[in-house]
């Protein structure tokens, strides 16, 4: 019967427009629930590798190996080098520093994927292997009711003598009788598809509010990292940090950029003092505290750690954003804004 249908050789009984557009709109939730699903898992495990080792462990409902993502094998490279060229040189403490940092990341990392996999990947994959299969399957049971109905109908028409078409008149009740019964299972099925979008939409919020929770993590433990490594001084406000830090501050986040802002070093004015201008304009030192690590830039310049206290003084004509630093018998020339001068 179907393939005489194919070929245009026999009539065929047309489902109501209802339930061919409940019956396109749940293909079409179908096929692009799959590619949000399968680009989610994309863009959560990068490595495909890992993603079908990751398949296969589920599939024989075991736990997969744990093992360190890219931000933790990062930190720990770091850490590794860092400890090696030696902790107290300020190199091998900023690439401890970052190192941690760069864990935390991947801490972080795990757990939005973690959470994204029970709040958004599982209900989608829920919908493809549980509901869209029962659909699919009364779907198949429905095509098969109306080739029933569509053969009692050619029998009926073909039908000569009486007897025999009394019979296939009580065929077709019958067949059509199943056929309508049929359509309405598949009706019913196919309607809940609008609470299968109204659920995906809760799913989807429960995604959003897991990744903005991740992105806030890493730019507060970022924000932390580069107040920790001294980048925030003016003396570096006018390279490519100034242009790439600004337009952070326009993201949606208020709790973040209020905890961001309060944590920014006031450098204009906590730091450029009358204890400053004193020092500048008197032939004698002070003690300061160091706020930030520093690299010198050259021999001129002395390298300096977070917390560390040091002797400081002015030389005349020297720039005003400088002074000259000391500590034990190295000594060399130390930006102002990373300094606290002690009474």
């Amino acid at each position: 019967k179907f393939t005489e249908e194919k070929l245009g050789q026999a009539e065929k009984t047309e489902l109501d427009a209802h339930l061919e557009n409940l019956l396109s709109k749940a293909e079409c939730t179908k096929l692009w629930t799959e590619k949000i699903m399968k680009q989610t898992e994309v863009l959560l495990q990068p490595n495909p590798n890992a993603r079908i080792e990751e398949f296969v462990y589920e599939k024989l409902d075991r736990k997969a190996p744990s093992r360190m993502n890219n931000p933790e094998l990062l930190g720990q490279y770091m850490i590794d080098a860092g400890n090696e060229f030696g902790p107290g040189t300020a190199y091998g403490n900023a690439l401890i520093k970052c190192g941690e940092t760069q864990k935390r990341i991947g801490t972080a990392d795990r757990e939005l994927i973690q959470t994204s996999a029970i709040n958004f990947l599982t209900p989608l994959r829920n919908f493809i292997e549980g509901d869209y299969k029962t659909i699919t399957k009364e779907r198949k049971l429905l095509q098969n009711k109306r080739l029933d109905l569509d053969a009692a109908k050619t029998r009926l028409k073909k039908a000569k003598v009486a007897e025999a078409r009394a019979a296939s008149e009580q065929e077709v009740r019958i067949t059509q009788s199943e056929f309508d019964r049929q359509a309405e299972i598949t009706r019913l099925l196919l309607e809940g598809i609008s609470s299968t979008h109204a659920h995906h939409l809760r799913c989807l919020n429960d995604f959003v509010e897991a990744q903005m929770t991740y992105y806030a993590q890493c730019y507060q433990y970022m924000l932390d990292l580069q107040k920790q490594l001294g980048s925030f001084p003016s003396t570096f406000l006018s390279n490519n940090n100034q242009s790439s830090s600004t337009p952070v501050q326009s993201v949606s986040a208020p709790s973040v950029l209020a905890s961001a802002s309060a944590s920014l070093p006031s450098v204009s004015n906590s730091i450029v003092t009358s204890g400053i201008s004193e020092l500048k304009s008197s032939s004698g030192s002070r003690k300061a505290r160091v706020l930030y690590d520093y690299d010198a830039a050259n021999s001129s310049e002395l390298s300096l750690l977070a917390d560390e206290v040091i002797t400081v003084y002015s030389i005349p004509g020297m720039d005003s954003d400088w002074l000259m630093g000391e500590r034990g018998n190295q000594k060399g020339k130390v930006p102002i804004t990373y300094l606290e001068l002690l009474n």
